[in-house]
């Protein structure tokens, strides 16, 4: 087994143990919920924290205006 599937492995672990004591099957004193959070920030991106952002070369596309128009088809017996 590589390295990375065992850190995955811990990984979900963590996560399992916190969300069990969310929901009350487990039990879990105040420091080991701190620790479980801090460890899960360590090897998880805060996507609160991710910036999306462009260089002069290859700025981002804006769309500057969606619209949505609602037409009433032509008579075609004409």
């Amino acid at each position: 087994m590589s390295d990375e599937h065992r850190v995955k492995i811990q990984n979900s672990n963590i996560l399992n143990a916190l969300i069990e004591h969310v929901q009350g099957d487990r039990e879990m004193s105040a420091t080991q919920v701190s620790a479980g959070v801090a460890l899960l920030r360590k090897v998880m991106p805060d996507l609160a924290a991710t910036t999306i952002s462009g260089d002069e070369e290859s700025p981002l596309t804006l769309i500057h205006k969606i619209e949505r128009v609602i037409v009433r088809p032509e008579d075609t017996n004409r």
